[in-house]
């Protein structure tokens, strides 16, 4: 099983980071391939809605000018897939929701790439705004068809400064929930 985290904080080590890894701790322990993608901060841009995924249907999007395209590869080839963002006023980094726009669509423009994968949402955040940032990385879940596990809680690790998630212990034991869960569930749907 190969199972990608994406990493939409501008911070490569910081609380969003550190909760990601939480996740992967037991699904690396499972001796499953795992790979942690940072693309906070880095080059890419929001969905331009040209409709030429749905006309040339290439798996990719036809505006090869940033990190995109680079990504796409590592996520069809998965079998769950962790969005992971800090909560920047109430909602995720621009960077993420640039990426899972076009994600979206480009899966939908090529027969459903996400389709029956399973998805999980991860948060990191100073006091509040997770649950929005949740539902929104979820919407596109479920409009691709992926399934979504649950676990003791939301997803969300409470930190302003980095590393300071690590002092939330629930959060940690949740994340490491997600992932048991997500191993689970990976081989129910596989078995």
């Amino acid at each position: 099983m190969k199972i990608v985290a994406i990493n939409g904080s501008p911070h490569a080590d910081g609380n969003t980071a550190l909760l990601l890894n939480t996740v992967l701790e037991p699904i690396q322990n499972e001796g499953w391939e795992t790979k942690l993608i940072h693309i906070g901060g880095k080059n890419i841009h929001g969905c331009r809605a040209c409709g030429a995924c749905f006309r040339l249907k290439s798996r990719c999007c036809v505006c090869g000018d940033d990190i995109f395209n680079s990504l796409l590869e590592e996520v069809w080839t998965a079998d769950a897939l962790i969005l992971g963002t800090p909560s920047y006023f109430s909602d995720m980094t621009p960077e993420l929701k640039a990426f899972i726009d076009r994600l979206g669509y480009v899966s939908m423009a090529n027969k459903g790439l996400l389709r029956h994968k399973v998805g999980a949402a991860v948060v990191a955040q100073r006091r509040a705004g997770g649950e929005s940032v949740q539902a929104s990385i979820h919407h596109m879940f479920l409009m691709s068809e992926m399934i979504i596990p649950g676990s003791t809680y939301w997803n969300f690790g409470f930190g302003a400064k980095p590393g300071q998630v690590a002092n939330d212990a629930e959060a940690l034991d949740n994340m490491r929930n997600l992932g048991e869960n997500i191993i689970w569930l990976l081989k129910k749907l596989k078995g």
